[in-house]
């Protein structure tokens, strides 16, 4: 408790420190509050005298006293707002009672530290950050991307998507984002295939044939990845995608075979412009004639009309979406019956189609084996079956 005359005294002293005290103090009184209104206007009186005292050092006192509060005096927080930069700067990033016409305005001319400190505020609106990012300051925009609290908009960022694709760190930070539109995310998922085709490091590690399906493959499941989280939105992901012809008969499969049918049942649903519901029906237990009947009303030639008919059928009986095992039986399944059905000379038709189970097979083969043998070896009773006396040959293995 102090003497409402020791405060005047301290507020009159020519000790700036004591000075700063009388202000911090009134700062809290006048935030507790509780009795008389001519009590609190002598506090808010008082408040706002030291706005005039002549050393930062009082005039940051009072600021320090308010600055978290939501009851803070607006007129004061203002003033204080444009105080010097050590004061401007905390009122800008801490001050709750400042609102966005406070600070819209502001932000045009701020220097660097200045908008480091608003980007830092607890709440930022879509409004305030579009302006931040709108300075062309590469480290604020960064400080905000990395926060995903702050709603950026999918306008700002589609846009920060296409300008900022070219920068690692950028694309990282945009990329953790989970309010990234899709067209967007897709977009960035294409410069990390270009950046990786490119790094020394990636191209020495593997022959460029065996990069480019690995590469392939890789942005083939983002783009069925990200089209099985938009299902069911609105956005028009599946449409922009085929209105660019990047859905073909390889995408098509790859979106069975990853277990991607919701985005598979959205594409159809797009290709045969018949609703979403119809088509889950169809793929759920629609017969073979039903079945064929919907992939020609999405232009798919006889051939892999056929092909994907088996595909769908394969996939209503197996877990695609975990199951390794279970892709490549799969696979292996419909690649063995193409060579039978058409005695090895694969139609032209299905050639792009036939490449893909190919490709997949081996990929899906390598993901089956990891781990099977190390599994078995120990719960296995006896010794590998070997010829006799192969135990002991020693492999004269090829150099490198």
């Amino acid at each position: 408790m102090v003497a409402y005359q020791e405060f005047v005294s301290l507020s009159r002293s020519p000790d700036s420190e004591e000075r700063g005290s009388a202000a911090h103090l009134s700062a809290l009184a006048y935030l507790n509050h509780v009795g008389p209104a001519d009590e609190q206007a002598a506090l808010y009186a008082a408040l706002i005298g030291f706005l005039d005292d002549p050393s930062v050092k009082v005039r940051a006192a009072l600021a320090y006293g308010l600055l978290h509060s939501s009851e803070a005096p607006r007129p004061i927080m203002l003033a204080l707002l444009h105080d010097s930069a050590i004061i401007s700067r905390a009122v800008m990033q801490y001050s709750p009672v400042l609102i966005d016409a406070d600070l819209i305005g502001l932000i045009k001319t701020l220097d660097l530290s200045m908008l480091i400190a608003i980007s830092q505020r607890t709440r930022l609106s879509p409004r305030l950050a579009a302006a931040i990012v709108a300075r062309g300051h590469n480290s604020v925009t960064l400080r905000l991307l990395r926060r995903m609290d702050v709603a950026l908009g999918d306008a700002l960022l589609s846009e920060l998507a296409v300008s900022l694709a070219d920068q690692a760190e950028m694309r990282g930070a945009l990329l953790a984002r989970r309010d990234l539109p899709a067209a967007a995310r897709l977009l960035l998922v294409q410069k990390v295939t270009e950046a990786l085709r490119g790094a020394r490091i990636v191209k020495g590690a593997l022959p460029a044939d065996r990069l480019a399906r690995v590469l392939r493959d890789s942005s083939d499941t983002a783009l069925t990845a990200i089209g099985e989280r938009e299902a069911g939105r609105e956005g028009g992901y599946v449409a922009a995608l085929i209105g660019t012809d990047k859905v073909n008969t390889r995408i098509l499969l790859h979106a069975v075979v990853t277990g991607h049918v919701m985005f598979f049942a959205e594409c159809l649903a797009e290709l045969a412009q018949t609703p979403r519901s119809k088509v889950f029906t169809l793929l759920e237990s629609g017969s073979r004639v039903a079945l064929n009947a919907l992939f020609s009303r999405c232009g798919l030639g006889e051939g892999v009309r056929n092909l994907m008919v088996r595909l769908v059928l394969h996939a209503r009986a197996t877990d695609l979406a975990d199951d390794a095992g279970a892709r490549h039986y799969v696979v292996t399944a419909l690649t063995e019956e193409l060579i039978a059905e058409h005695g090895g000379a694969i139609p032209e038709e299905l050639e792009e189609a036939f490449a893909y189970l190919s490709e997949q097979n081996i990929l899906l083969a390598r993901k089956a084996a990891r781990g099977v043998m190390a599994a078995f070896a120990q719960d296995a009773a006896g010794p590998m079956a070997l010829p006799a006396g192969m135990a002991e040959q020693q492999l004269a293995l090829p150099a490198a």
